[in-house]
């Protein structure tokens, strides 16, 4: 590395859904400090931060950010109270329509056994028993006799339970749709829509298009999982900006919501003939290939923004569910970091420093999709990342040390 010139930095955003205020305070301090990236590599809530945060131009480029997430993902707290759902995960009523009339009318069902009169008689006789001996009569034999002998046997119940749980629908909501709203505002209108818009619409949209692919934009990738093929395991796969012939795909507003797609919480997503998945339950800072990709690195900036601190005793389903991936993204992101800087000793060819943003060991940020939590999560983020460069100026050089 030659001495005097400018730092080649990059940045590791990671996933962790509602505490994505996190990341966005963190880039509001940088910004500030003039600290600048050249490469973003990003997973789940990261990509959609760095995609925003890119996809803007002038000087406040994080507060514009901030201002996409409050209008397109989080709630305002009054409306959250009462309904706890991110703004953009909808749910597909026509798909479901479709696959439900699909289900009914398909070929593999096997009507023959819908109605089961010998499990029927069975469970009637074990019904007698249990109403006749008091001595059973307890919450346990109640819940597994409601379960066993009442819903499992009654022809309707039966229907319905595999009409939800068989039917080709693969998550409660779905975070593609081609007329997005917020996708049209990261990534500009389809061609067919600019074409029906003002000129200076176009002229804005064209200008969106540049930041992200553009010769001045920076390296920008994100991963997803690929859901396996005929004789073919899942992998990983990358998502780029300027992808070359390999390994990687171009990124778009489909590949932003796969790698987003959390099973069973959103509808997995289809590029061309494969399913892609959430890949930040599998490598939540995306570190695959960084080093071979960019051997002249003098920094590597990570920003985790899950952490197990955070992860609280549930109440109700909401927290569970909120929980349940959390957790694991806590785990994956802290081991990642751990691997990664392993890596870095283990080979001499290159050695940036690693520099990882900390979470505050009191944190508040819980995993909430309102609007008081996102600005709890940017006040945090920003506070950490200001308490970091105080500690340490030299993080603000944009040259290198001779």
């Amino acid at each position: 590395m030659d001495d005097g010139k400018k730092k080649k930095r990059a940045i590791a955003l990671a996933g962790g859904g509602p505490a994505a205020g996190l990341h966005i305070g963190v880039l509001a301090a940088l910004e500030e400090a003039g600290v600048e990236f050249d490469v973003f590599t990003l997973s789940c809530v990261g990509a959609w931060v760095g995609l925003v945060y890119n996809s803007r131009e002038g000087p406040h480029r994080a507060e514009q950010t901030l201002q996409f997430f409050k209008k397109h993902c989080f709630r305002e707290d009054a409306s959250h109270d009462w309904f706890p759902i991110n703004q953009g995960f909808a749910s597909d009523f026509q798909s479901m329509l479709k696959a439900y009339a699909a289900f009914g009318l398909s070929k593999d069902l096997n009507w023959g056994s819908l109605v089961l009169p010998h499990q029927i008689q069975k469970s009637l006789l074990q019904t007698w028993e249990l109403a006749t001996s008091p001595e059973r009569w307890s919450a346990r034999e109640f819940n597994y006799w409601l379960l066993n002998d009442v819903l499992a046997v009654n022809p309707v119940t039966r229907f319905w339970t595999s009409l939800a749980y068989k039917s080709d629908i693969k998550g409660l909501s779905r975070i593609y749709y081609d007329d997005s709203p917020a996708l049209a505002d990261i990534f500009g209108e389809h061609e067919h829509e600019i074409a029906a818009t003002k000129k200076s619409k176009v002229a804005q949209k064209r200008k969106q298009h540049e930041l992200l692919y553009g010769p001045r934009a920076p390296v920008i990738y994100h991963n997803a999982w690929r859901l396996p093929r005929e004789e073919e395991p899942g992998r990983m796969q990358l998502f780029h900006n300027a992808p070359a012939k390999g390994e990687y795909m171009r990124m778009d507003a489909r590949s932003l919501c796969a790698c987003s797609a959390l099973p069973f919480i959103e509808e997995s997503v289809t590029i061309g003939d494969d399913e892609y998945t959430e890949g930040a339950l599998v490598d939540t800072v995306n570190f695959k290939n960084l080093l071979n990709q960019h051997s002249d690195l003098d920094e590597v900036w990570v920003n985790r923004i899950v952490d197990n601190k955070q992860v609280r005793s549930a109440k109700g389903l909401h927290g569970s569910l909120s929980n349940l991936p959390m957790q694991f993204a806590a785990e994956v992101g802290e081991n990642d970091v751990k691997l990664f800087r392993q890596h870095l000793l283990n080979q001499t060819r290159m050695k940036p420093r690693l520099v990882e943003i900390p979470i505050l060991d009191k944190t508040r940020v819980n995993f909430d999709w309102s609007h008081g939590n996102l600005m709890q999560g940017y006040r945090e983020g920003k506070f950490a990342a200001e308490s970091l460069l105080a500690h340490d100026p030299r993080l603000k050089d944009s040259r290198r040390s001779p």
